[in-house]
């Protein structure tokens, strides 16, 4: 008798991430996560159950990922303007495949309302404790939102922004928030 073979969820997570960043949202079903991780559909549902988990894991492990990111510019309790600029370097230096995959992520998201809680509670985690009797708290969360509104124009191909001008933006956006622009190289 052979051993049982393993699965490997983040390896499963990472194909279910190309998938709906490849193909779309309307791509990820069990069958085709099983198909292109080369394992059987029962190993998916062994792995995550239903496709509602798959995506909570995918949502999980997307959320993990962005506040190690962030915690690695701000620290792990920035306060909230120190926060938002944090959100706002992220934003701008991470690798396009990653954005992409999120953005397609957040499509699938709005397709499943289940999961729009999550969601909507990481926006107002975001704006949480800016005081908008202040200047500087005011312009962090107009640069959260022009961050927010340049991501999803350019992830969803909603509009073409190239390199140079996702540069500028984000040149613009650091400059509400009063700190240096960052030269995108890192």
């Amino acid at each position: 008798m052979g051993r049982r073979k393993t699965i490997d969820r983040d390896k499963v997570l990472e194909v279910a991430e190309e998938l709906v960043a490849s193909r779309g949202a309307s791509a990820l079903t069990i069958d085709a996560v099983a198909k292109a991780a080369g394992i059987t559909k029962g190993g998916v549902q062994s792995c995550f159950g239903t496709k509602e988990a798959l995506i909570a894991a995918m949502l999980r492990r997307w959320m993990q990922e962005y506040q190690e990111r962030v915690d690695g510019i701000a620290g792990a309790q920035p306060g909230p303007v120190a926060g938002i600029a944090a959100h706002v370097e992220t934003t701008h230096l991470h690798d396009e495949g990653s954005q992409a995959r999120a953005a397609a992520l957040l499509a699938l998201l709005l397709q499943t309302p289940e999961h729009l809680s999550d969601t909507r509670s990481w926006y107002q985690e975001r704006l949480a404790g800016l005081d908008m009797t202040e200047l500087a708290d005011r312009q962090a969360r107009l640069a959260f939102l022009a961050t927010e509104g340049a991501f999803f124009l350019r992830f969803l191909g909603l509009m073409p922004i190239d390199r140079q001008e996702w540069d500028a933006m984000f040149t613009d956006i650091q400059e509400l928030l009063g700190s240096p622009p960052c030269d995108g190289s890192r």
